[in-house]
């Protein structure tokens, strides 16, 4: 699903109970996003019930290896987030 595709959906739920247009929608649906990656960033974990967690996981420098030329290269330490689907998202996949 895309941007787009998650705006049309959330915008034709809304405007069954509420009069909200296609732009007001994708700015609550950004906002929230927002909202969102500054939890991650500050507590360094976001739940949401029923959904799931991100979290931020820490990866160790390492060696690797450029797939074009076979040189071994460093990669440094990273920062990345991981997501664990809830047990209600689970069941419903």
């Amino acid at each position: 699903m895309t941007k787009a595709e998650l705006i049309d959906r959330v915008a034709q739920q809304i405007s069954k109970s509420a009069d909200v247009s296609k732009k007001a929608t994708g700015e609550i649906i950004d906002l929230a996003v927002a909202e969102v990656a500054k939890a991650i960033k500050k507590e360094k974990r976001f739940s949401y019930p029923g959904f799931g967690t991100f979290n931020v996981k820490s990866r160790k420098a390492r060696k690797g290896r450029n797939p074009q030329t076979g040189e071994v290269i460093n990669i440094k330490a990273s920062k990345s987030v991981s997501f664990k689907p809830a047990p209600e998202l689970k069941k419903k996949l």
